[in-house]
């Protein structure tokens, strides 16, 4: 395929060039949330060929979405948005790379998937989850755009660019409430734009051209078109580092016990045992057991209900890291003996295969 022919136009640029392009194939940046600033993004970043591209998002696409997430289709309502994503975007430009995670991201997940790429985009709309990923770009020091929306109104900013202020910097009380878009409601436009923007801050930081908005905050509003710039200086914020993160995010799921499969083969037969495998219907490799079935990990919280909360519990997913998610929740609601499955399917199926059953 000729890459010059795709990306011409942009190649003329003498900002960017032959040299510029390389840099871009080069380049990885994983985008968290694929909801409306994430279906903004992407094309954007994929169109200009951005080497690699993450999207972490353990959402299904709803009929609600639509209106702002416009890389899906009415068909597609039912689907991971993560899986969906990366069909369109791979339509968009089959030379691009591109993962797709669709997990929740975790203090467990986070640092070892981070660590994978260049630069890191927020695009959720949960200020819990801002903070996580503002700490563990500090952890793995990652550049972070940053990037938020309320009604006709949307921020953006870049954080730990170089050394420079980070999102604790400019928002510092940890627990501020802000409406999410379900709440406040929002149009598209307003995502759209915001989303760009952020796109543009990664192509920026990749070629190394114009001014990246570190210690800087974009604000702009749709119905009038204002934007305004503000400055802000890095501040005396409390130090953020592996045992901090640790103790912060992972205090729950680090006390989920966890069991090797093989140390509980022998009750793949009882009765009064059940396995539970929190992964998605169509993950690999397949696991048939007498006693399991197959909850996936978004639909848990509604679908446990119906459970024995005293029944002994092993759980399991790909590789055991959404394992502990679910164990956690399950605990949470009051099942009484909830364990993990440590290396999940991989680690099972490889015991099965052995003993060929």
């Amino acid at each position: 395929m000729n890459t010059t022919a795709r990306y011409n136009r942009q190649i003329i640029l003498p900002e960017i060039g032959d040299i510029g392009q390389d840099k871009l194939s080069k380049a990885k940046v994983l985008v968290i949330g694929a909801g409306g600033l994430g279906a903004s993004i992407l094309p954007y970043l994929a169109a200009a060929g951005v080497g690699e591209i993450g999207i972490t998002d353990d959402d299904i696409i709803e009929i609600s979405n639509l209106h702002r997430q416009v890389i899906y289709k009415s068909s597609a309502v039912g689907k991971y948005k993560a899986d969906e994503a990366k069909l369109r975007i791979s339509e968009l430009n089959p030379l691009v790379k591109v993962n797709s995670i669709a997990e929740k991201l975790s203090g467990i997940n986070a640092i070892a998937l981070f660590e994978k790429y260049d630069i890191i985009v927020d695009a959720t709309d949960n200020i819990a989850i801002k903070y996580l990923i503002n700490d563990a770009c500090i952890i793995t020091n990652k550049p972070l755009v940053y990037g938020s929306i309320f009604r006709f109104q949307g921020q953006v900013s870049v954080f730990n660019y170089q050394n420079g202020p980070t999102y604790r910097c400019l928002y510092p009380d940890e627990n501020t409430q802000s409406a999410s878009c379900e709440d406040a409601g929002v149009i598209g436009i307003t995502v759209g734009i915001i989303g760009m923007l952020q796109a543009n801050e990664v192509i920026k930081m990749i070629l190394k051209i114009g001014e990246v908005l570190s210690g800087k905050i974009l604000v702009y509003n749709i119905l009038n078109n204002e934007q305004q710039k503000y400055d802000f200086d890095k501040s005396d914020v409390p130090l953020i580092n592996r045992d901090i993160f640790d103790e912060k995010y992972n205090k729950s799921i680090n006390q989920i016990e966890e069991v090797n499969f093989e140390s509980v083969f022998d009750e793949i037969n009882n009765d009064e045992v059940l396995f539970l495998d929190v992964r998605n219907e169509d993950e690999l490799p397949k696991i048939s057991l007498k006693n399991q079935i197959q909850i996936s990990l978004i639909d848990l919280e509604n679908e446990i209900e119906k459970r024995d909360k005293s029944q002994t519990i092993y759980v399991f997913c790909q590789s055991g890291i959404r394992s502990k998610i679910a164990a956690e929740l399950l605990q949470k609601k009051q099942f009484k003996n909830v364990k993990s499955i440590a290396g999940g399917a991989l680690a099972m199926k490889q015991l099965l295969e052995e003993i060929k059953i």
